[in-house]
């Protein structure tokens, strides 16, 4: 057999963590430059300026968050069928923030009044703070678990409020994403706009790295004092997904458990540490490569948190043995080789099409090209 179905659990719980962080570096900076909007853009062709630095691109940007959400559809259906069933309304807000995001691009430029414009301004900023907070809340719940379960025939119930979502962990989580976020898109904005813009995202990244690394680092410590999830019986790595065989108990400080096992694995985390730091000592003479280190933040984070949670994909609050793992909530095998395969084929294309499109759109946004134009978006 090509690929055994173990190892292709294994590698679809990476791709999917690949396609997360995807996400969140390319897209991250869209919403990044949102949040920073009010900061940065003092008169109107300022802002302009700063939304015309990502308006050509955010589209593409978005095949990450497709691709991702594909995924869990396919290679893990039940997983989907509990997220979106359990954190309904929650998805609601945030696909309601994702929708009206390309109305703000389009509409914003159609009318040259102000109050036109800073209605569309404010859809985006007040777009992109939900849904980082709604995400990086997402994650956080998976450290404290969600009140579901399921019936004898697999049928999801849950008694989960949009409050049961926001408790303190998550609630920091949300936070961090929020200011792992903004200093993305302050090295962005830093790298890519010209003029006063680029200098007010400048002076941003240092307070924005200084927060997030004491959040971050408290959210680490809090996070080693939860207590974890282990498998300790009735689970086969290869065998059928069903989620009711198997049984789990909690361990003080488990989630970090890891950690102290086999500490070669703390340089994930280290990455957002050394992601922060180097974007701050980059961002005076080498732009690029501060916004290049940014992105090493969302990658230990959602690096350092997934090989915590590993091999839970969604943990049970209120009935722990029936939470879902990578080896009971995946689709058949043949399904995984088959997406796997369609997977190694299209993955380069997508990088391909996105370097190209990067290239093309290459060089500093500047007054002139906002203002060559009635309507640039």
């Amino acid at each position: 057999m090509l690929l055994d179905y173990e190892t292709l659990r294994i590698l679809w719980w990476a791709l999917l963590g690949i396609l997360l962080i995807g996400f969140v570096i390319t897209d991250g900076y869209d919403l990044g430059t949102m949040l920073l909007l009010p900061f940065v853009g003092k008169t109107d062709l300022e802002r302009s300026i700063a939304i015309h630095t990502v308006s050509p691109v955010w589209e593409a940007n978005q095949v990450w968050l497709i691709l991702g959400a594909g995924a869990i559809f396919a290679a893990w259906p039940i997983l989907y069928a509990a997220a979106f069933s359990g954190f309904y309304i929650v998805m609601f807000f945030a696909l309601a923030a994702l929708i009206v995001r390309p109305v703000a691009f389009k509409f914003r430029g159609k009318r040259p009044d102000r109050p036109w414009r800073r209605m569309w301004e404010w859809t985006l900023i007040l777009g992109a703070l939900v849904d980082s907070v709604i995400f990086g809340a997402a994650f956080g719940n998976l450290f404290t678990g969600v009140n579901f379960s399921f019936a004898e025939d697999l049928r999801f119930q849950a008694d989960i409020g949009v409050f049961d979502l926001l408790g303190p962990f998550a609630l920091l989580a949300g936070v961090i994403s929020v200011l792992m976020i903004a200093l993305h898109g302050a090295t962005w904005l830093n790298y890519k706009a010209s003029g006063e813009v680029a200098y007010r995202a400048q002076a941003w990244i240092l307070p924005l790295a200084l927060a997030l690394l004491v959040l971050y680092s408290i959210a680490g410590w809090w996070m080693a004092n939860l207590d974890g999830y282990h498998i300790i019986g009735g689970i086969r790595t290869d065998g059928p997904s069903n989620p009711l065989f198997k049984e789990v108990e909690l361990v003080a400080g488990g989630w970090a458990d890891i950690y102290y096992r086999q500490p070669a694995w703390l340089i994930v985390p280290g990455l957002a540490y050394l992601g922060t730091i180097l974007a701050v000592a980059c961002k005076n003479r080498a732009p690029l490569l501060s916004l290049l280190s940014s992105a090493l933040i969302p990658l230990g984070i959602i690096g350092s948190a997934g090989r915590a949670l590993f091999p839970f994909l969604l943990p049970s609050a209120s009935h722990p043995s029936m939470s879902l793992t990578i080896w009971d909530a995946s689709s058949s095998h043949t399904t995984l080789l088959i997406m796997f395969l369609a997977t190694i084929i299209l993955m380069p294309v997508v990088l391909a099409y996105t370097a190209w499109i990067y290239r093309i759109l290459r060089g500093r946004v500047t007054l002139e090209d906002v203002t060559e134009v009635d309507n640039p978006y």
